[in-house]
């Protein structure tokens, strides 16, 4: 009898980060994959991306809807409410032997909380990472603590995860997913980027993505203002945008970057690029800008600037291509001539990802097939060694 391994989606980067987790599962004849999309990945409003999930050749077994018309606290609460309905009818239904989700996101929460009460082995991935300004870094934790196997992308995050009482044994240091995408896919050239996107790029191209940080101090909106402001004068680079995710007060961001891009003819917007066309941006572009995850975990390894603005990233590795700045536009402005000066651009030939190097989903495929899985979801608390 094949194992029953169920991964869980709600976000276009979620997926593109586990796409090859994925695809080692369904390659695998020991293996059998289900998937659930939820969140965003069923939204017209933030393009419908499951649909980017079956165009790669995968079947969904379930969907479960959980967004609120609502992005206020009250409107994410009940969306939680709602997902942990919609998981607890799925996993009755599909009977998975182990469940794989990965981050810190709230759809997220609701599949684990639901996988718990049903007594399901939860596989967790990117666990024991920081990220300050957002509520998210205690959705990650909590998720950790309901999860039975873990696979962290650097040794800070292995001994994190311990540190929260994870036995050493099923702590696993994997690397970043990300970067096996960066090594499998084959990038887009110019020509045929430019063509996909309807966007011509020019001598000088940022990609920006920024997302609401849920606990800074001022609000997601007045962020987005300052943000905005520092771009406005770039009259002579061309800003690619990728929107916010379903956060508090995302679509509020959204309403103001298509305000900008009206007012812009040298900045364009897209609700998703996918995996595909969002690396090749990066290929192309000189830098990129926001607050998104991908910006400390990815970008690096296309020797490409970082300007990371705000606290949403607070406390996650980063190389010295990142650009750390305040949420005001003379600090963006400030980070935006540095990201150009030529001792900047010299420096980004010489700096390592400390995500690694790739292969990171390999390493997780086999261990989720080797891995007794008997008994796992009884968990005995690790006490760390007295010093």
């Amino acid at each position: 009898m094949t194992r029953k391994i169920c991964v869980i989606t709600g976000t276009r980067a979620e997926y593109g980060l586990m796409r090859w987790v994925m695809q080692g599962i369904k390659d695998d004849p020991e293996l059998t994959l289900q998937i659930i999309a939820t969140g965003m990945h069923l939204s017209p409003e933030f393009g419908l991306t499951y649909r980017e999930i079956e165009k790669d050749g995968f079947q969904i077994d379930r969907k479960v809807e959980m967004l609120t018309s609502s992005d206020t606290p009250v409107g994410i609460a009940k969306s939680m409410g709602l997902g942990l309905i919609g998981f607890s009818d799925a996993l009755n239904e599909l009977q998975p032997d182990l469940i794989v989700v990965l981050g810190d996101r709230f759809e997220i929460f609701s599949a684990v909380t639901a996988a718990l009460v049903a007594r399901i082995p939860v596989a967790h991935l990117h666990g024991g990472e920081s990220t300050e300004g957002a509520f998210d870094e205690a959705l990650r934790h909590s998720i950790t603590k309901m999860s039975h196997l873990h696979f962290v992308a650097a040794e800070e995050y292995r001994q994190r995860v311990v540190q929260l009482g994870e036995q050493p044994e099923r702590v696993f240091l994997v690397g970043g997913l990300g970067v096996d995408n960066i090594k499998r896919l084959k990038i887009l050239d110019r020509a045929t980027l430019e063509a996909s996107l309807n966007f011509k790029l020019g001598q000088k191209n940022l990609l920006i993505t920024f997302h609401p940080a849920t606990l800074e101090a001022t609000t997601a909106v007045d962020q987005m203002a300052e943000l905005l402001a520092a771009l406005a004068p770039l009259r002579d680079t061309q800003l690619i945008f990728t929107m916010p995710n379903a956060d508090t007060d995302g679509r509020e961001l959204i309403r103001m970057v298509e305000q900008f891009v009206a007012q812009h003819p040298n900045a364009r917007a897209y609700i998703s690029l996918g995996q595909l066309r969002y690396l090749s941006c990066i290929a192309q572009v000189d830098g990129v800008v926001g607050n998104s995850s991908s910006g400390l975990t990815e970008v690096p390894s296309f020797k490409k600037g970082t300007i990371n603005i705000g606290d949403r990233q607070r406390g996650r590795l980063h190389a010295e291509t990142v650009i750390n700045c305040e949420p005001n536009r003379l600090d963006i402005t400030a980070s935006l001539q540095k990201l150009y000066s030529p001792e900047f651009q010299a420096s980004l030939n010489h700096v390592a990802n400390p995500y690694g190097e790739g292969g990171a989903s390999k390493r997780v495929v086999e261990t989720i097939k080797q891995y007794s899985i008997d008994g796992i979801a009884k968990k005995a608390f690790y006490d760390l060694p007295e010093c």
